[in-house]
């Protein structure tokens, strides 16, 4: 490679420069407050971990484990992973390096890092803020979840025009357990609802036992009193089933009476990661976005991996997603070089206002100061901020 081109970074990599940098960290602070007046503990997770600590999702998400960077430990020889979700981390800090008793809340915010873009026009390595609730499998925990993700995004000045989605994979899993269905009928409808195919939908379930719940999922999966019209009896017996779907019905209910303004959709067949989350599954968008703001689920037994299982429940989202777009000028007041007491008072008077003052080096003048916004003067008896 040319001397001229080894600055040029990876596909899906990129630096952050001071105007935008600016905005993700106040994001991030403004964040991280919100959730422990909530109630969730900051933790900090290693950057790399051995595998088998990190395969606690991989196992059941092959999508996280295909976007798992490995490599080989120099010092163990062993296989390492590059955490590329922090969740699994949090499982274990739950369930082993912090294992209190009853309902544990955590929340993180660190880079982690993709083989490939999740997304379209997504960085692969994301700046991933979430919170996690160990502990509880009751609704509440559910409600809170998602409550306390609605919150994080009105702080951060995003709850304009947002849109929640709401499903659950229990719908599905439990309609498959009781009609006994094998593994590829079960990954064939899978994907035909994640397609939104009604037609094919509608054939290829003509002789599968429990045939027309199966169409009628897919066919009334946004509107739950519709849904409830259109399944069998026999269906709303299933003791499994029938709690799923109360599930769904009040979180949307206990969720709008604290959010009334809020636009909520339902979509019961929305099954990505469908392996990995267990119940209640979340997400956010806003207009003229494509990916979600944020999203989450349920994933209880996450922790079996390390010999604890627990409920768990929690969201993430991607700070530099979150930004996107926002810029913010850096002021910039410049001060005259110089020992002076007073000069130096005023000096240090404005920086406890929280502005950014650089005093001038050797025979610099103002114009060596790209970008300044302001400069300190000497108006008779005292020094003066005023803009350039």
């Amino acid at each position: 490679m040319p001397i001229s081109e080894t600055w040029l970074l990876p596909d899906g990599v990129a630096d952050v420069l001071p105007e935008q940098a600016q905005v993700i960290e106040a994001l991030r602070r403004e964040a991280l407050d919100f959730l422990a007046t909530r109630g969730y503990q900051l933790v900090y997770t290693p950057f790399i971990e051995y595998i088998e600590s990190l395969s606690s999702l991989s196992e059941s998400n092959q999508d996280l484990d295909l976007a798992t960077f490995k490599v080989i430990d120099q010092l163990s020889g062993r296989l390492l992973g590059v955490r590329a979700d922090m969740t699994p981390q949090v499982a274990r800090i739950d369930a082993h390096v912090h294992p209190v008793e009853g309902v544990a809340r955590y929340c993180y915010a660190g880079t982690v890092l993709h083989t490939k873009p999740q997304g379209f026009n997504t960085t692969r390595a994301p700046l991933q803020l979430g919170a996690e609730l160990f502990g509880s499998d009751s609704i509440d925990a559910d409600v809170e979840m998602v409550d306390v993700m609605l919150g994080l995004l009105e702080k951060s000045g995003l709850a304009d025009s947002i849109h929640l989605d709401l499903g659950h994979v229990g719908l599905f899993r439990s309609l498959v357990k009781h009609a006994g269905l094998s593994k590829a009928t079960e990954r064939q409808l899978s994907d035909m609802y994640q397609r939104k195919a009604l037609p094919e939908l509608a054939e290829f379930t003509q002789d599968l036992k429990c045939g027309s719940d199966f169409y009628n999922l897919g066919r009334y999966a946004s509107d739950l009193d519709a849904l409830q019209a259109n399944l069998s009896v026999e269906i709303f017996e299933n003791l499994e089933f029938k709690q799923a779907f109360d599930a769904v019905k009040q979180t949307q209910s206990e969720i709008q009476s604290r959010w009334p303004a809020l636009h909520i959709g339902i979509d019961v067949v929305e099954l990505r990661s469908y392996h990995y989350h267990t119940g209640l599954m979340y997400a956010v968008y806003a207009p003229n976005r494509a990916a979600p703001l944020a999203q989450g689920g349920r994933y209880d037994g996450i922790g079996e991996h390390f010999g604890r299982a627990r409920p768990a429940t929690g969201f993430s989202c991607d700070l530099y997603a979150l930004s996107a777009g926002q810029f913010k000028q850096i002021q910039k007041v410049v001060a005259p070089k110089g020992t002076d007491k007073a000069l130096l008072e005023a000096i240090a008077q404005v920086r406890a206002q929280g502005l950014s003052v650089i005093q001038l080096l050797g025979d610099d003048d103002l114009s060596s100061v790209p970008n300044a916004t302001h400069r300190l003067v000497n108006a008779g008896a005292e020094w003066k901020v005023e803009a350039v």
